[in-house]
């Protein structure tokens, strides 16, 4: 189950097979059902995880029980709530399965022991930390600079393979428009208008 995960570490850095089998070995497995969380807001983080497959959606719930999510994690995508599991704080977010999900979890412990064991992974944490602040960044400036419409295009362009996984409501919840806006502007982009 862990050949995924040592594909994509291969990916971005160079480590032997032994010092990967060690950093594998960390984790385990955990299968989530449909709709199952993986954490719940409130609750303190105690692990980061790889999804191999399925699909969750990283998300708040604001006062009037609308959700707000903060991105989605499909096959080869890190998802956690950083600042929970950083910190060991309780958590402000949930993570919870749109699918029927398998992941890998490592502990806060075991991954910080092994930053100190192989600092190959450690150059491989900062590197993916690196890629997710200019991904938020970018995020944040499309949401001030760019209409919503061109905002859904843009998610489309940059993730075919997770938009059709989703309701119109998850990707309305994730470019902060309304479901409505989102069929009109399916609707418009099948008419060819």
């Amino acid at each position: 189950m862990t050949e995924s995960l040592k594909k994509h570490i291969r990916a971005y850095i160079e480590i032997s097979d032994e010092k990967l089998e060690k950093y594998c070995s960390a984790f385990r497995i955990q299968k989530i059902k449909k709709k199952d969380f993986l954490l719940k807001e409130g609750d303190i983080c105690e692990a980061e995880g790889f999804v191999l497959s399925g699909c969750f959606k990283v998300f708040r719930t604001d006062k009037n029980a609308d959700e707000q999510i903060l991105y989605f994690g499909v096959e080869d995508w890190w998802i956690s709530d950083i600042d929970s599991f950083i910190n060991q704080i309780p958590s402000q977010l949930n993570i919870q399965a749109i699918e029927d999900s398998e992941i890998l979890l490592i502990s806060k412990e075991d991954k910080e022991r092994l930053y100190r064991e192989i600092p190959e992974i450690e150059r491989l944490m900062r590197l993916k930390f690196q890629m997710s602040i200019i991904a938020l960044q970018r995020r944040i400036v499309d949401n001030l600079s760019k209409p919503s419409d061109e905002r859904y295009q843009d998610f489309l362009k940059e993730y075919p393979k997770t938009a059709h996984r989703l309701t119109n409501i998850q990707i309305a919840a994730y470019l902060g428009v309304t479901p409505e806006f989102i069929s009109r502007i399916r609707r418009k982009i099948v008419s060819g208008n």
